[in-house]
């Protein structure tokens, strides 16, 4: 078995009072160290073009590494920008076109986006930030593509997140373009991820089981569905086996994963669908009976609906990606 190989340098960007959930969310994905998987992890760097920093509620950051160490990176994130309507230094500027310019991947949280235009980095590209900032980022570069509904847009080496938090979902699809489905899943279940969260963009990491507060019924029940996705799962036996009726399962669900069964179910599929192109070279045909769709014909619909993308065209951009 080859030895994985580690997957690169992150440099995020601090500022000026900024707030520590910014950066905390890039340093939490690629800062810590997961001893249970079994895979090099990524070297992270805090930069910024001055130090100490300032952080909301009182508190200092200090770093050593300024912006030629962001320059230097393999990916860079720029978790947003102090003042949106505000200029970009112009040393910022540069390190952004050298990174870029040396094939570095770079990413945006949040007002991040502005950054990066102000870079050039985003002419004629597909990108989105915070709703709040949409229109000022399209009136300010009319050469972005801004789209205000996702919650990040990865045009391959320039990738853009809407607010903060749909940064933690950019970071964690950044893991699975990186090292796989699994070892996304894996990072998303340690830091309790929702299963569903708001936006038109496809989420391509599997969520954590909910456990129910009152007793652990659902929860049980729905690690039963995981482990049997190849079968019939009508709403009528999920409740059932829940022991309750079918109302109060459809309610419980809903209010403890934000879905219904139903829909829980197909995205549970899909998931296991993306994990079986991405680890076997077995047919379509094959994944569809393995993941429980009555036919290919539903699972390229559901696939491609949540994904954009059909089964066989996944597989083929995942291998490129990995054997890039």
């Amino acid at each position: 078995m080859a030895v994985p190989t580690a997957p690169g340098t992150v440099a995020v960007l601090a500022y000026d009072g900024m707030t520590g959930f910014e950066a905390g969310i890039v340093t939490e994905v690629f800062g810590l160290s997961w001893p249970d998987i079994d895979q090099p992890w990524y070297d992270l760097t805090v930069c910024a073009e001055r130090s100490p920093l300032r952080i909301l509620g009182g508190a200092s950051l200090h770093t050593p590494h300024g912006l030629d160490a962001l320059a230097a990176a393999d990916t860079v994130v720029i978790p947003s920008v102090k003042d949106p309507a505000g200029p970009v230094s112009a040393g910022l500027i540069d390190a952004l076109r050298t990174a870029h310019g040396r094939g570095a991947r770079m990413v945006s949280i949040c007002s991040g986006a502005f950054a990066l235009a102000a870079a050039g980095l985003l002419d004629g590209r597909p990108a989105t930030t915070h709703w709040r900032y949409a229109a000022a980022l399209q009136e300010r570069y009319p050469a972005v593509q801004v789209d205000p509904d996702p919650l990040y847009v990865d045009d391959g080496d320039v990738l853009t997140s809407a607010g903060c938090a749909a940064g933690l979902d950019l970071c964690l699809h950044l893991v699975r373009r990186d090292l796989g489905a699994a070892v996304a899943n894996a990072v998303a279940r340690r830091m309790v991820v929702s299963p569903h969260r708001p936006g038109g963009q496809a989420q391509y990491v599997e969520a954590p089981v909910p456990q129910d507060p009152v007793d652990d019924r659902l929860s049980s029940t729905l690690h039963w569905a995981q482990e049997h996705l190849d079968e019939p799962l009508r709403v009528a036996d999920l409740a059932a086996r829940s022991a309750m009726s079918e109302r109060t399962f459809a309610r419980r669900f809903v209010a403890a994963t934000g879905t219904s069964p139903a829909q829980w179910v197909i995205e549970r599929r899909v998931q296991r669908a993306v994990e079986l192109l991405e680890s076997t070279d077995v047919p379509v045909e094959s994944v569809c009976a393995a993941t429980g769709f009555a036919s290919a014909a539903a699972l390229r619909h559901h696939f491609s609906a949540r994904l954009g993308t059909s089964p066989t065209a996944y597989r083929r951009m995942f291998r490129d990606r990995a054997s890039a």
